[in-house]
C-alpha cells in the first residue's frame, strides 16, 4: 500500500498553484537551507522575485556565492550567504547565532536541505548516520542528522526569531516548512536504529532514508502541537519526484528505476519548489498547521505513525538529549 501511495504521488494532477501566485514578500525575512542547488535554489529564485530578504544556508561558500551571483543576474536581487552544515551540530549553533546577530525576526524557515542514500559508511561530524541527521535538525539538511536532527536543532535555536516574526506579520503567523519525502511511508525502523552499527548496515541506505524522512514528518507534527498556539505554522511535505542530483548515490534496482523515471516522469525542478512555496507563502496555507502536503500544493495523508503524540514526544525528547552537549 505504501509503495502504491508513493507511485500515486509521483503522478499528481495539474497544479493549481504556481510561482506567480506567491504574494509580495517585501519585509519578509526567510531562510532556505540547502539553497545553492536544486529545489532550494529554485525556491530562492521565486522568493527573490517576490521581494523577500533571503538567507541561503549552505555548507559550501564558493558554491553558494556562485549561485547567489547567478540568481542576482536572473532576479536583480541578492540572497545572503549563511554558512550551515547540518551534519555538524557545533556549526549549526554558530550559524544560528550569526543569523540572530543580524536579524531579530524570521518569518519563514524552509528546512529544505538534506541528502539521499549516501554510502552507509558516511557519518556526520558528530558520528550520526549522514542522511538521518540532515533532515531532522535543520529540519530541512544529512540523512538522520542532516535530514532530521540538524533541522531540529537549527529550528530550536531560531524559535525566538520565528515567534518575533509572527508578531510582526500581517497575518500574525510565522512558518516552518520541513521537506520530507513520500518515502517516509515505507519506514519500518525505530529512530534509535541509527545508533547501532549492525542495525544500520542491516537496514541499508534506502531504509535509513525512509527513517530520516519519517522522523521529519513526526517531528513536524510535534512542533506544530507545541507551538501552534504561539502562531507558528508548521508543515511537512513531499516535494515530488524531481530532476535533481539528490539521487546521485542511488544504485541497484532503485537506481535503475530512477534512471528510467528521469527520462519519463521526473518533473522539472520548478515543480519541486511549488509545494513548499505554497506552504511558506500562500495565505490559505497559514491554516495548515501540522499538515503533510503532497504535489502539487495539496494536503495529503502521512504515515499514521508520524501522527502519534507519544512517538512525537519520544522523538523530541531523544533529540533534545542529543543536542544538549552542544548548547
Amino acid at each position: 500500500m505504501a509503495l502504491l501511495d508513493i507511485i500515486a504521488q509521483s503522478f499528481p494532477p495539474k497544479t493549481k498553484f504556481t510561482g506567480d501566485d506567491v504574494p509580495d514578500l517585501t519585509g519578509k525575512v526567510i531562510i532556505v537551507t540547502g539553497g545553492n542547488s536544486g529545489v532550494g535554489k529554485e525556491t530562492i529564485r521565486v522568493l527573490l522575485n517576490h521581494n523577500a530578504t533571503v538567507y541561503m544556508a549552505s555548507r559550501s561558500e564558493p558554491k553558494a556565492e556562485a549561485t547567489i551571483k547567478e540568481l542576482k543576474e536572473l532576479t536583480g536581487r541578492e540572497a545572503i550567504f549563511l554558512k550551515l552544515d547540518l551534519g555538524d551540530l557545533k556549526s549549526i549553533k554558530v550559524s544560528a547565532s550569526k543569523f540572530l546577530s543580524k536579524e531579530p525576526e524570521l518569518h519563514v524557515l524552509f528546512n529544505n536541505g538534506g541528502v539521499m542514500m549516501p554510502p552507509i559508511e558516511d557519518r556526520t561530524t558528530d558520528g550520526y548516520d549522514l542522511q538521518v541527521c540532515a533532515h531532522i535538525f535543520s529540519l530541512a539538511v544529512y540523512q538522520l542528522c542532516s535530514n532530521s536532527i540538524g533541522p531540529f536543532y537549527f529550528t530550536k535555536l531560531l524559535l525566538p526569531a520565528l515567534l518575533a516574526g509572527a508578531k510582526s506579520s500581517p497575518d500574525g503567523k510565522a512558518r516552518v516548512v520541513n521537506t520530507a519525502s513520500g518515502m517516509h511511508l515505507m519506514n519500518k525502523l525505530h529512530f534509535k536504529a541509527i545508533l547501532d552499527d549492525k542495525a544500520r548496515k542491516r537496514a541499508g541506505t534506502q531504509a535509513l532514508y525512509s527513517l530520516s524522512k519519517f522522523a521529519v514528518v513526526t517531528y513536524s507534527a510535534e512542533l506544530a502541537r507545541r507551538y501552534g498556539d504561539q502562531c507558528l505554522v508548521v508543515t511537512s511535505l513531499h516535494p515530488g519526484v524531481i530532476k535533481t542530483d539528490l539521487h546521485r548515490h542511488m544504485s541497484g534496482v532503485l537506481g535503475s528505476v530512477i534512471n528510467i523515471m528521469e527520462k519519463t516522469v521526473l518533473h522539472d525542478v520548478s515543480y519541486g519548489a511549488l509545494t513548499q512555496l505554497y506552504a511558506g507563502t500562500a495565505g490559505d496555507a497559514a491554516q495548515l498547521n501540522g499538515k503533510y502536503l503532497i504535489p502539487w500544493a495539496r494536503v495529503g495523508k502521512p504515515h499514521p505513525g508520524t501522527q502519534d503524540p507519544k512517538l512525537g514526544v519520544e522523538l523530541w525528547d531523544w533529540m533534545e538529549e542529543e543536542v544538549k552537549p552542544f548548547e
